[in-house]
């Protein structure tokens, strides 16, 4: 089986024993998502090449049970080389979807559900993006920061193909020398990170928060830095102009300012990197424009 699409019946048919083929949902960097019934009940199976993100899920379901709208995976496991899991599907809008009031209505229950999220405890030790064991990779949090300069298995062949552009090295370097400068004033908080927070995987009913979905880049560090994500990435949404988002945080968390620019900057160097190895040109010019602005 070489395409989600085949996986995906696969699973319906033999693992859940389900005859109707299952229907897409969406497809993302790493998963592609299904909808289907299984005995009677509306749930989403998932298929992608990194298990470790639906162990994830699965882990942070368990801990939020009760106190986030966090789906439960009920299956998970691999065939063929390819990871899948089925959980419950909750519904909403995501907040990408939704127009400035619409957001404005539901910006302080997410808020609340960003501290939520700061307080869900999985275990675990080490900073940064944490796997299926629990196990983040660094020391401290600013060592995950400063580890952005890297390559991942991921993210592979980023900087010689950014070096080859037109664009070049030097915003991610003008923007890494920035961070290098701030970093060691940075707090050492260990606390739960979502680390995307839109790319609807937020869903929103009313003015509340119906699902917080996709914890696969879930870290460990200052919470401060979702709050940073949010501030980073309104500017690819110009149907919110209208909403400060700045101020609202401010009014919220009270937060150090030097702290959020190094978050921007870090968001700002993992975005260039990861939108080259995609050939997104157009994206990785505007992110090194807001780069050169918070450097």
């Amino acid at each position: 089986m070489d395409h989600p699409d085949q996986v995906a019946g696969h699973v319906a048919r033999t693992v859940l024993g389900e005859t109707s083929a299952p229907e897409p949902l969406a497809a993302g960097a790493w998963s592609t998502a299904y909808a289907l019934t299984v005995a009677g009940r509306p749930m989403v199976l998932r298929v992608s090449r990194h298990g470790g993100d639906f162990a994830k899920d699965e882990a942070v379901g368990a801990a939020a049970r009760g106190k986030l709208p966090v789906p439960e995976v009920t299956v998970r496991g691999e065939t063929a080389g390819w990871a899948y899991a089925v959980s419950e599907r909750l519904t909403g809008t995501p907040l990408d979807d939704l127009d400035a009031g619409a957001l404005d209505a539901v910006l302080p229950d997410l808020f609340d559900v960003m501290d939520a999220i700061g307080r869900i405890d999985v275990g675990g030790r080490g900073y940064g993006v944490w796997d299926e064991s629990r196990t983040a990779p660094y020391r401290s949090w600013p060592q995950y920061l400063l580890a952005v300069e890297h390559e991942t298995p991921r993210v592979p062949g980023w900087r010689a193909a950014l070096a080859a552009s037109d664009i070049g090295l030097e915003p991610f370097e003008r923007g890494l020398a920035t961070l290098r400068r701030l970093a060691p004033d940075l707090p050492d908080e260990r606390r739960m990170i979502h680390d995307d927070l839109l790319e609807r995987n937020v869903l929103a009913t009313g003015d509340r928060i119906s699902g917080v979905l996709d914890w696969g880049s879930a870290s460990f560090g200052d919470p401060l830095y979702d709050a940073a994500w949010l501030l980073y990435c309104w500017g690819w949404h110009p149907q919110w102009s209208s909403i400060d988002i700045e101020a609202a945080i401010g009014r919220r968390w009270n937060p150090d300012p030097a702290a959020l620019r190094a978050y921007r900057i870090h968001i700002g160097l993992g975005s260039i990197a990861y939108c080259t190895t995609r050939d997104r040109w157009d994206d990785v010019a505007l992110n090194a424009e807001w780069l050169l602005a918070l450097a």
